[in-house]
Formats: C-alpha cells, structure tokens, sequence
C-alpha cells in the first residue's frame, strides 16, 4: 500500500510539471455594468473565472439552494425510478410563512405518487415546494433538518466556506447565506454529478407517473423551466444557447440566477446575485435575467483563444559549466501555450519574466528538451499559468575541462582528506612497528663471549719456540 501510494505521489507530482498549470480566477473589465450585486463569469472549457463582483459578498440563495439538494438527492439515491407518495402534511407549514409569495408549487397534490426523478424535474424547473419538502423527507429519513445537516455538510466538503444553508427550499431566513463564488463551486460540482444537468437544463418535463385521480389531464400537467431565457416565445429575453440552470427571487431581497450558455463551441456559466425586483419607476424587471445577457454576451463577444507563449520563443538561459563551445543554454516553452483571452488586453502586457530555475548552474552535458525550469505568466499579479521550460540545444561536455574539474574537485572533496588522513595513521603505524621490531631484536639478541671479545693473533714457529723456553 505505501508503495502504491509513494508511485501514485510520484505521478501526480509529474504531472504538474508536464501539464500547464491554469489560473482559476482573473477579472476583465465588463464593457457594460450590470446591477446585480454580486456575480461571477466562468468559462466551462477552462475553469477559469474571467470576471467577479462581490463575489464573495454574502447574499440570501433563495431557490438556488435547490442545487445543493439535487446534488445530496442524486448522491444518497440508488434508484432515481423509486416512487414516493406525496403527504402534504410534511409542507402545509409553509402556508403560514412570513414570505408566502416567495413559494412556488407545481400543482403537486396529496397522495400523487412521483418519482425520485420527476420531483427532481419539479424541483429544479419550478422551485416547487411540495418536491423540495418531499425530497428532503425523503432522503433525510423522515426529518428535514437531518436533510438540511447533509446539505452544510456537503457544502463544507465540496469547499463552499461562506455558506449556511438553514433549509431546503430557500424561504427567507437571516441565517441562511451564500455567495457568488460558493454557488459558481456549488453549481459547477453539481454539473459533474450524473443526470444533473439533464435535468436542471431541461426546458419542459410532463411527470412519468400520471395521477389521474387528481390530473385527468395528463397533457396539461407540464412543468416549464423559470428561466425565461430558454423560452422562444419570450421576444425580449430569449438567449439562444441558455440552458437552466436555477432562478430566485426573494421580494425582501432580490432575485438570483444561474445559467449556462454554449456558442461556437464555448461554454459559460454565470451567477448573479440581488437584482432589483423593481425599476425606479416601481414597475417590475427581470434585472437578473438582463445582467445574464450582458455577462454572456460580454463573454461570447470579447473572448477568444490567443497564442500566449509560442513554442519557439526564447524565454531565458541558463549558464553551463565544463561546456564545449558556449557555456550557456537557451530555454523555451516545452509548448505552445494558448488560453482564452480578452480582446481589450494586449497579450504583450502579460509579464514572463518570473523564471523558477530547477538549478541554478548547470554541468554539461544538456540534453535538447531537457527541462530546466518554470515560467509563471502573469498579468496585473495574478497568475495565469505556469508553463515548463526546456533546452532549446544540446550543449556537449569539454573532456579537458572535466578532468581538470574532476581533478579540483578530488582535491578539495572529502575523500582527498580522508585518504590522507588513512595515509598518514597507516604510516604512522609502519613507522611504530617498525621501532617495535628493532627494539624487539635487540632485546633478543645473544650476549658475545668475553673469550670471543678480543680477536686472536696467529704466532709463528720461532716465537712459539721462545715462549715455551721462557717457561
């Protein structure tokens, strides 16, 4: 298991040096404002957040809190076909709320037998009341503030750090809160899990299950999308290319919208938070669903993919040492780096010039794409993206200048000095056993006769004559 876990490491670390790592957020100027309180503008294909507004102001979800209750539904359910009758004792309290033009129904009625996914539909197109309660019941094992709990809970894992949801349909209460960035996070998670956007981009949807006893018409028992955007018929705010996703609208507050919208092959998700319900005049206005046209038309009209770094430029060098021929190395992107890109910013105002260096020196020899560091580009502080540099040459390694290197370096290495100071203790042993062996010998040596002390003399015949008559 530790080995898997140090390879998988190993492999996600790789990874962030092979593929250019993106900027989540930068914010271009829109061309033309919007009333809407709070808002955020990401591109789907990139992840990246090209505009925000109080994006982390804190505002009231409303309805918008029906995606987090899809999403705990879509996760805790094993069969979306599973019937539920409906007991409209777990909603009539809501009757008697404070806010009761805030409530949407879909003409649910006690004892209708639904679907897991055709509440869902009801939920998610028309914020209706009699689905969201009956889901949280359901999925909550008969308490809604245990649904409620799984819905924080949820909102906490998936990263939302501003948002407190109180209960599941989104009537007013102070203490439920939210921002724009917390639904864009919301929002986007949801649009991963399985049949989500299905049904939350869904224009129409007639229930599968009929009911006769209370709808004899089947037909006429249709559930439209609150996002007007979708609708043709609506000549002053169909958007071609709108999809769902959630409308709000609190009269205490304001209104709230999600949507998606995709054209020649892009896709973007808005959120904007408290528009006004009323112009100055004191008439109605869907501000909200006109700051959404404005932010996708902004997006859709000003964006487009720009080469950022071409592959062949040369962004850096780095000096190389025992080189044959020039001691340095070019350095240039390992690929082109191209990125979405807003048309009233010149690309040349984007900054290249934060180099990482993977060394400082480098030896030869330097292998052609080799890399050797990171650029981080970067526009007015924020980062846009980190791309790999690498060896625009081979650079070869001089054999003269290596051995002289390797010869410096022996010398000045640890092991010169340690093989002197073995040398020097191996002499100065051979030098101690060699003076023990002489003491040694001489201590050993056999004492000479007294008799052998002084040599003898040969005498000849004459004189030997003579000594023996002098005795």
């Amino acid at each position: 298991m530790k080995k898997f876990i140090a390879v998988l490491s190993a492999f996600i670390i790789t990874l962030t040096f092979i593929i250019p790592t993106k900027s989540e957020a930068l914010n271009f100027p829109l061309t033309t404002p919007i009333t809407s309180e709070s808002a955020m503008v990401m591109n789907l294909d990139t992840g990246t957040v090209i505009h925000e507004k109080n994006a982390d102001a804190q505002q009231m979800p409303g309805s918008v809190v029906n995606i987090m209750v899809a999403i705990v539904c879509l996760e805790n359910c094993k069969d979306l076909d599973e019937e539920i009758t409906v007991d409209s004792s777990v909603y009539d309290y809501l009757i008697n709320t404070q806010y009761p033009d805030d409530l949407r129904y879909a003409d649910i009625c006690n004892g209708d037998v639904l679907t897991v996914n055709d509440l869902l539909y009801a939920m998610m197109l028309t914020s209706s009341v009699e689905a969201c309660e009956t889901l949280a019941n359901h999925f909550g094992n008969g308490n809604v503030d245990n649904f409620v709990k799984m819905m924080n809970d949820k909102a906490a894992e998936i990263g939302c750090t501003s948002t407190h949801f109180m209960n599941p349909t989104g009537l007013f209460d102070a203490q439920q809160y939210t921002t724009a960035r917390d639904v864009m996070k919301m929002t986007k998670y949801a649009l991963g899990v399985s049949v989500f956007e299905t049904i939350s981009t869904a224009q129409t949807y007639n229930p599968s299950v009929p009911n006769l006893q209370n709808h004899a018409d089947v037909t006429s028992w249709v559930w439209t999308n609150s996002n007007v955007m979708m609708d043709p018929t609506s000549t002053d705010y169909y958007y071609k290319g709108a999809k769902g996703i959630k409308t709000a609208t609190l009269n205490a507050i304001g209104r709230n919208i999600v949507s998606m919208a995709s054209k020649d092959g892009n896709n973007y998700l808005i959120v904007a938070m408290k528009s006004p319900i009323n112009n100055p005049q004191g008439d109605t206005e869907y501000y909200h669903v006109e700051d959404a046209i404005i932010l996708f038309d902004w997006a859709f009209e000003h964006f487009s993919y720009k080469t950022i770094l071409d592959a062949s430029e040369e962004v850096g060098e780095l000096p190389v040492e025992l080189a044959e021929g020039n001691d340095y190395v070019l350095l240039k992107p390992k690929e082109e780096y191209s990125d979405l890109w807003y048309d009233g910013i010149d690309t040349s105002l984007i900054s290249k010039e934060d180099i990482v260096y993977e060394k400082g020196v480098l030896q030869a020899p330097i292998s052609k794409g080799q890399k050797l560091g990171v650029v981080h580009l970067k526009y007015s502080g924020e980062e846009i993206a980190a791309v790999d540099l690498v060896a625009v040459s081979d650079v070869k390694r001089s054999v003269t200048k290596y051995n002289m290197y390797a010869a410096k370096k022996f010398k000045d290495s640890k092991w010169f000095s340690t093989a002197i100071l073995i040398s020097s203790i191996l002499s100065g042993i051979y030098i101690l056993l060699c003076v023990y062996s002489f003491i040694c010998y001489k201590n050993n040596a056999k004492p000479i006769s007294p008799v052998y002390a002084v040599p003898r003399v040969k005498k000849n015949k004459k004189q030997d004559k003579n000594d023996k008559s002098e005795k």
